[in-house]
């Protein structure tokens, strides 16, 4: 097929559960979406309401909690929260990810020099009695490498070894402190670290977001030259976009049609949906994009009206807050921003 930019957006949320919600467990969710951007504790929540006809966030706490569901640098070396299987695979696959980072993150400084193997080595005798706070297993790694600030070498443990983060970090509105605690992800979660089936993970990728091409899955991944392995997988159906760009998909995967309604969405600050694709076009024109991105990161939340960003909007004492709407909406648009916030609003109050 040809397929018309508004016709990959449709299907881009159809297969994100943006078009309609869908009775599922967050689990289930999770691993469809393989796994959820969670470098701040609430956009998970915010992307499961977006696409689930109920969803009660204390489940979600109780599965991290049950190691059901596991926070852990991954994807584009960002945290994410994934089912277990993910979690002890996709970071070993982002291992090249994760080096980029060790050589080029200001934070980590000199530090990238240390002496893998003894870091290496360091770090399983700091936490050989179990997790730590970040704090602590930073200050005891420096007592190891005194050349090196205990911020720094907490950076690089951070990033070269896979270390879940321990709730309550992540749970919903936790009593406790939230600072960030480490283990190992395989003796957290029972089992060991293993390379993943990388074909099948990209066809989980084009179930939830394709078609797409091989840079698209680099965007999502940040893993580098997987040109040769989508056109080795002979199982994979090839359409076209506009340009005549090559766009490989899942055979029997689902295409919207472009006159498919998209409500009203609200998302959190980061959602894969619109960070997975090289042009970014998807959902957004680059100037709608500039609007939400600033200097240092995203500015708020997103609103999404007719599957396009429209609109900013964040949290202010349990309540949603409007920011700059970046078009006229309708009538029936109005209406559906009033549903969509009242539900992100009881999620809030829960």
């Amino acid at each position: 097929m040809r397929l018309t930019k508004r016709r990959l957006n449709r299907t881009l949320l159809l297969r994100q559960h943006l078009l309609a919600r869908v009775d599922r467990t967050p689990a289930e969710m999770v691993e469809h979406l393989v796994g959820l951007q969670a470098q701040e504790s609430m956009p998970p929540y915010l992307s499961l309401a977006a696409r689930l006809t109920d969803l009660d966030p204390l489940e979600v706490s109780r599965a991290l909690e049950s190691r059901e569901l596991a926070r852990v640098l991954s994807l584009r070396d960002t945290v994410h929260l994934h089912l277990p299987a993910d979690a002890l695979t996709l970071p070993v696959w982002a291992a090249p990810v994760r080096d980029r980072e060790l050589r080029m993150s200001q934070s980590i400084g000199e530090a990238r020099e240390v002496d893998r193997e003894a870091f290496a080595t360091a770090v399983r005798t700091v936490l050989a009695d179990g997790p730590l706070p970040q704090r602590a297993m930073s200050a005891a790694l420096a007592e190891h490498f005194p050349s090196y600030t205990a911020s720094q070498l907490g950076q690089v443990a951070r990033v070269a070894e896979v270390l879940v983060q321990l709730p309550p970090r992540g749970c919903w509105k936790p009593t406790t402190s939230t600072a960030v605690a480490y283990d190992f992800a395989d003796r957290w979660l029972g089992a060991p670290l293993a390379e993943p089936d990388v074909p099948e993970v990209v066809r989980r990728y084009l179930r939830a977001f394709g078609p797409a091409t091989a840079a698209d899955v680099t965007t999502w991944s940040g893993i580098t030259r997987l040109v040769p392995v989508l056109k080795a997988m002979d199982d994979l159906v090839r359409h076209e976009d506009e340009d005549g760009k090559v766009l490989y998909d899942v055979e029997g995967a689902p295409i919207a049609d472009e006159d498919a309604p998209a409500p009203v969405r609200l998302l959190g600050t980061y959602d894969n949906v619109w960070l997975s694709h090289a042009g970014r076009d998807r959902v957004t024109a680059p100037e709608r994009r500039n609007t939400w991105m600033g200097v240092n990161g995203a500015q708020s939340n997103a609103l999404f009206a007719d599957g396009w960003l429209e609109g900013l909007w964040r949290v202010e004492d349990g309540t949603v807050v409007l920011g700059e709407i970046l078009r006229p909406l309708s009538k029936a648009e109005k209406a559906e921003l009033d549903e969509e916030v009242g539900r992100v609003e009881a999620l809030l109050a829960s």
